[in-house]
Order: C-alpha cells, then structure tokens, then sequence
C-alpha cells in the first residue's frame, strides 16, 4: 500500500497550490456578488483561463468528449485545492471548470445526445437535476411526483424543491416515481424535460445562509414524450447514486481544503496573538485544538483518497463514499469552529473567510446526504459484513 501520491499527481497538486495561494486567495472578498454565489463575469474570465492552463477544465468530462481524462483521485486533488478559498462558489465553483454535465446525459444516445449532451458541453444549453421534494429529501422512496405512461408520453405531475440552477436552466433531469410500489430501487426514473414545457413553472425560490438560491418547480399534468426517459422504467435511482457517489467523494475532498486553509489561519493567528502576556499558542486549550484538526485533517484524508482510488480501479466505492463524505464534512464543520473560537470576534466578521467556511460546513452536513443518513447506510453495511 502507497500512501504517497504518483509524482505526476503531487507535481499537478503543488501547481494548483500556487495558483490558488497566489491568485484565488488575495482576491476572494472580490470575486462575487455580494450575498450570493455567483461569480463576477471578470474573475469566471480570469479562473477558467488558468484551469484551462493547468489541465483541469472540463475535468468531469472523458477524453471522447473533449475532457483532460483525470482520475477521479486528480478530481479530488484539484476539488482539495481549489476549496481552500472562498474565491469561488462552494460547489461547482461557478462555472470555472467547465459546463457542468452530469454522469446522466452521457448515457443518452442519437437524438437525444445531438439535443441535450453535445449543446451541454458546449455551453450552449444549461441543465438542473431535479430530485428533491417537500416530503422525499434523503428517502426518494417516499416521491411524490409521479410519471404516469400515456400512449408515447408520460404524464407527470409534482413538486421539486431546492433545485439548484433552475431558474437559468434550459432543461432538467427530472426524477420521477413510475412504480411507487417499488420504492426508490426500482420504483423511480429519469426524464429529460425541458423547462419550457407547458405544465413546468418556477414557484418560490429560496435564499440559503450559504448565498445559493434554489428554484421550487412545480410540474402539472406535463406531458413528456416517452423517448425521453434515460434507460429503462425504474432505473432513475441508480443513475443518481453513480452521480451522488462520485459527488459524495467530492464533498470528503472540499472538506479537506476547507480544514487545511482552517488549519493554517489557525496556527498563524495563535502564534501572533497575544492576551495576559504570553501567545495563544502557549496555552493548552488551543494547542488542543490545533492537534484535534491535525489529527482529523490526516485521517480524513486518508479516507477520501482511499475512495477515489477505489472509484478509479473499477471497484464499488459506495461505502467509502458515505464514510469520506461523512466523516470529512464533520471534520470540516469542527475545523471552521475552532479557528473561529481561536480568532474570536474577528472571525464573526466578513473580513476573514472562516465565517463563509463554517457556513458552508454546516450547510455540506445536510447537502447530498445528511449525516444521519449516511451513518445509517454505514450502519446498514456493518450490520450485514460483521454479522
């Protein structure tokens, strides 16, 4: 077993240090509209630029398609780095890397992929991912929105809730349920639809504490050709678990920027600051701190390159992505605590990212699967391999 990243690896992970320590870091209280996560035209001109030159744009995208072909472990690495700042939105950093496409549109073929893939990668068309619902979050077994087959279409009807990007989209990849007696293995598909399909509206959108605004989509009686489906009936819960696996590992990797960067204020800030006469860094309460962080950060990472080296070899990496994407984005949110605790009213402030990262952690520990769930999903795993 190696613990040491390839040299091509540590030589791709120390270029995009630099460039996030150089050119992300001094400008990240600049780079977005005030209260929102939407990057200034400037700084998306500016950073996909330079993702273009260091090899990382279009980077969830394969080599048929024009993408650089990256490992999901040089994935993590580049999600690592570049979650060290605030320069860019927490997730999808806005844009900067490319359109982003989705593990789904590229199982679409002929006119399909002519419709949607190939305008997606362009950049011509933008699509949202429709999952979530008022009363079906972390079980999409309990949907509500139903897709009813009629003749060559399916009639759909439901509410969709927190879906990121919709209000700019051209089209969603909707979650249905076809079957409920199934539930969601088996029970759920995935539709192609677009959002100017008589039946779909926007409802209310919401402004989080992170500064995303998600859309409610309301969809009624909406009739979609039958040729829309993604694969068969009921296969819709495993295209979204191929996607929220890799997403899942994602998350574990933006923890361990964030914890990093975390970290390294903390360490710097006990050192200079002083009260009663001797530095922070003397008193035990912190050191504590500091080591608890340490301790975690290494582990953590651990965890989350094991799972990207998993997901590379070909083998099933959903566990260690619940356990990466669990255990990291906790690490995170106890990071971001206690480099605020340590930098005291300051950190309260918008001065310093730390408020923004502890935002975000707290936001990540419900995103993509709460913390409870994915704790219930290991337990579920342990229950059957130690039986």
């Amino acid at each position: 077993m190696d613990f040491e990243l390839p040299e091509e690896l540590r030589m791709f992970q120390q270029s995009l240090r630099r460039f996030v320590d150089a050119e992300m870091i001094p400008v990240e209280r600049e780079t977005m509209f005030a209260g929102t996560e939407k990057l200034k035209p400037e700084y998306y001109e500016r950073f996909s630029k330079r993702a273009k030159d260091l090899g990382f744009w279009m980077m969830d995208v394969p080599e048929e398609y024009g993408g650089p072909g990256l490992s999901a472990l040089a994935k993590t690495i580049v999600e690592e780095q570049l979650a060290r700042s605030i320069a860019l939105p927490a997730r999808g950093g806005g844009g900067v890397a490319g359109p982003g496409v989705r593990h789904i549109l590229f199982t679409l073929k002929g006119e399909m992929k002519e419709k949607y893939l190939m305008p997606a990668l362009r950049g011509e068309k933008k699509a949202c991912f429709a999952q979530t619902e008022p009363d079906a979050g972390s079980d999409p077994g309990s949907m509500r929105t139903i897709a009813v087959r009629d003749g060559d279409f399916y009639v759909i009807n439901g509410v969709k809730r927190f879906i990121t990007g919709a209000g700019d989209a051209d089209f969603m990849q909707l979650m249905a349920a076809t079957d409920r007696s199934k539930g969601s293995h088996g029970g759920i598909s995935c539709f192609i639809v677009d959002m100017d399909t008589p039946g779909v509206k926007l409802g209310a959108q919401y402004t989080t504490m992170m500064g995303d605004q998600p859309w409610e989509i309301v969809l009624e009686n909406v009739r979609v050709p039958a040729g829309h489906r993604v694969g068969e009936e009921g296969e819709g819960f495993g295209h979204a678990q191929k996607w929220l696996n890799g997403g899942r590992i994602k998350h574990g990797a933006h923890a361990l920027g964030v914890t990093e960067r975390c970290l390294e204020m903390a360490t710097s800030y006990a050192k200079q600051r002083s009260t009663f006469g001797r530095p922070l860094a003397d008193r035990q309460a912190v050191q504590w701190m500091l080591a608890d962080m340490y301790i975690e950060l290494q582990a953590a990472r651990l965890l989350v390159y094991k799972a990207a080296t998993r997901l590379d070899s070909g083998e099933d990496a959903r566990q260690d992505a619940y356990v990466c994407k669990y255990f990291a984005d906790e690490m995170a949110f106890r990071a971001a605590d206690m480099c605020m605790q340590i930098h005291g009213g300051i950190a309260l402030t918008t001065d310093l990212p730390i408020e923004k990262f502890w935002r975000q952690q707290r936001s990540f520990r419900i995103t993509e699967g709460a913390s409870e769930v994915m704790k219930m999903v290991i337990a579920r795993h342990v229950l059957k391999a130690y039986a």
